[in-house]
């Protein structure tokens, strides 16, 4: 449903309304299709199941790709209105904090991708993983099996790479590797050249990227015409299969991804992605969009969010374990997991 219309009709009788708070718009809207795909599979599964406590789920849409202000001002006319139980989503976290701030604990916002750390807005409930947890084995595992020592550290200047940063430097810093450079850029297409001689001036042999999104795509589709892909190791805590294969894919052997889930290939050892993909594709046909890392976090915070609701099954989920895959052709392949 249209946020506009749930904001006019309210709250209905029967029904369980999630506010569905994604990018629709800006650098990580290549992720809609997916995450769409996966919160009408959980809503519908869920409302097929019996619903929560006898009313159907049903999904409003607010497009988090935009300012953090516009978000929150959408978020807050729609709690206004009595039109939400719950929120579900993911945007960067200068977005997540607006909506957050807007909700106040007073509507539940479940929170679904990789977040910043530190103590969660009350009534958050963060099912990601923070910036250590999902980056220290995978650091960890490509120093001592690629030899990667000399670092730059690479992303867009807002709350979650910032935090990432910090958290790669102390990582980086005990395992004796060294953090030769960093660069914290604006959101937007920008001339990735600075970026690029940074990596070069410094000699290093390894890029952690936080870039997100649409800017990450730039950047590696710019890298790969370098020719540096062969020689420096790139490890990204965003890059996820719709953004593998917005950059053509890649055949060096050196790019790397810490998101919590990866595309199935054919020799894949995860059979719960294999089954969400099967069900995606009977849920929305054979042109259904890739389970990517985004969307299979929407799926499980529409499911954690329908639990909240019906206090008699509400539990905790699991955080996401930690994975390092690497980038073959348009597939992920599990190097890990990284330990």
């Amino acid at each position: 449903m249209d946020a506009w219309e749930a904001a006019l009709t309210g709250r209905a009788p029967g029904v369980v309304r999630v506010g569905l708070a994604v990018p629709l718009s800006g650098p990580l809207a290549m992720t809609a299709p997916s995450a769409l795909g996966l919160a009408t599979l959980a809503a519908g599964e869920l409302t097929e199941a019996g619903g929560v406590r006898g009313r159907a789920v049903e999904l409003v849409t607010v497009d988090a790709g935009r300012r953090p202000a516009e978000v929150g001002a959408d978020v807050a006319a729609l709690q206004a209105a009595g039109a939400l139980d719950v929120v579900v989503g993911f945007a960067t976290s200068d977005v997540s904090r607006a909506v957050a701030g807007v909700l106040a604990g007073r509507t539940p916002y479940v929170f679904t991708p990789p977040h910043e750390g530190g103590r969660a807005t009350r009534g958050a409930l963060r099912i990601g993983s923070s910036p250590l947890a999902q980056h220290a084995a995978a650091l960890a595992w490509l120093v001592r099996h690629r030899h990667a020592r000399r670092w730059v550290l690479l992303g867009t200047d807002y709350v979650w790479p910032q935090a990432v940063h910090r958290a790669a430097r102390a990582v980086l810093r005990d395992l004796g590797a060294d953090v030769v450079g960093e660069l914290l850029v604006p959101f937007g297409p920008a001339d990735p050249g600075p970026a690029l001689d940074l990596v070069r001036r410094t000699g290093a042999d390894a890029v952690l990227l936080s870039l997100v999104g649409r800017d990450l795509v730039v950047f590696n589709r710019a890298f790969g015409r370098t020719g540096l892909g062969r020689r420096v190791v790139r490890l990204s805590g965003a890059l996820e299969e719709n953004g593998l294969y917005a950059i053509g894919g890649d055949d060096t052997g050196e790019l790397y991804a810490c998101m919590p889930s990866f595309a199935a290939a054919a020799d894949a050892t995860d059979e719960g992605q294999l089954a969400l993909q099967e069900r995606l594709a009977a849920h929305a046909g054979p042109d259904a969009p890739v389970v990517c890392a985004y969307a299979r976090g929407v799926h499980d915070g529409v499911r954690a969010a329908a639990a909240l609701l019906d206090a008699r099954t509400a539990t905790r989920p699991r955080p996401p374990r930690a994975r390092l895959a690497r980038a073959d052709g348009l597939v992920f392949r599990e190097v890990g997991p990284p330990v």
